[in-house]
């Protein structure tokens, strides 16, 4: 019953009559993620899991308000909550296509490895180059990695994880990623490995690459339950860390991210590979559900 979307980009119709420091007119955008500011999650600095505190106990995710428990913004008017955490102001500079990635896609592929701490030097894979996956790519290349590698079976996917900064594309239909990725390092493993795709098997892979002691950052969206397989984990002992994020939100986040575009350090229009106008939507979805046209 709700409209469906979270990733805003747009002008200021109106303001609410609490609202400062924004004009009507002034093009915007807001996370996907809308912290309230004040939960008892946002002051412990989990924005991203705004819900804590209730009189029934902490709700996941419960940041994530657009298109889950408000309307969202596929549709010609949306109404931001908590509009001064959440508008950030887009510089005069950039496009509106420029900065659509920033609400989740790059807020979320980004924050796979910040929340991995990747450092200078890092050894990082990521397994699947989807649009998120494509983002923790070049956000582990900007975070310090020496050496990247870009895990999937789409050939469109692969060659554009190239552009975003993987070293070594490896084509998971062609060859197990496991073994190469092994192979590639002599053995040793890599720092962090990051789960971009949601699957027992990706998962697995991930912890299946990771030296002794690195950190498995998991971005995906699971729809079953995981199982750890005992010798990758070193039955407990290895000294990995396991990590997952939601897609952190706010207006300071949103400033962060589009700073990083407006001062060169990444492009991502080239992600931008179709446009619908808003009445063909159901056409788009069933060309990205389908995977067809090279569509990103």
């Amino acid at each position: 019953g709700l409209t469906i979307g979270h990733e805003p980009v747009g002008v200021i119709e109106k303001l609410g009559s609490a609202v400062k420091g924004y004009r009507e007119g002034q093009r915007v955008i807001a996370g996907a993620i809308t912290p309230s500011g004040w939960s008892n999650a946002c002051l412990c600095g989990t924005c991203s899991q705004d819900g804590a505190g209730t009189a029934h106990g902490w709700k996941p995710m419960g940041g994530w308000k657009f298109g889950n428990t408000i309307d969202g913004c596929q549709a010609e008017y949306v109404l931001v909550p908590d509009a001064m955490v959440n508008l950030a102001p887009v510089p005069d500079g950039l496009t509106d296509e420029q900065v659509l990635m920033c609400p989740d896609i790059m807020s979320t592929g980004f924050s796979g490895a910040e929340s991995a701490g990747i450092r200078i030097g890092d050894i990082v894979a990521v397994f699947a180059q989807g649009p998120i996956g494509l983002c923790a790519t070049a956000g582990a290349k900007l975070s310090g990695a020496s050496v990247v590698f870009g895990v999937d079976r789409l050939p469109n996917r692969l060659a554009m994880s190239g552009k975003m900064g993987a070293d070594h594309l490896i084509d998971s239909s062609q060859v197990d990623p496991v073994e190469e990725i092994m192979r590639l390092t002599g053995g040793r493993g890599v720092d962090v490995a990051i789960e971009a795709l949601g699957t027992q098997q990706t998962f697995e892979a991930c912890l299946r690459v990771l030296r002794p002691g690195g950190t498995l950052s998991s971005l995906g969206v699971y729809s079953t339950d995981l199982t750890i397989p005992l010798g990758p984990f070193a039955a407990g002992l290895g000294d990995h860390r396991i990590i997952t994020t939601l897609c952190p939100g706010g207006k300071e986040r949103m400033r962060r991210l589009m700073s990083v575009i407006e001062n060169g350090r990444i492009d991502l229009g080239a992600m931008v590979t179709h446009r619908y106008k808003l009445d063909d939507i159901e056409a788009a979805y069933e060309l990205f559900s389908h995977q067809r046209d090279g569509v990103l």
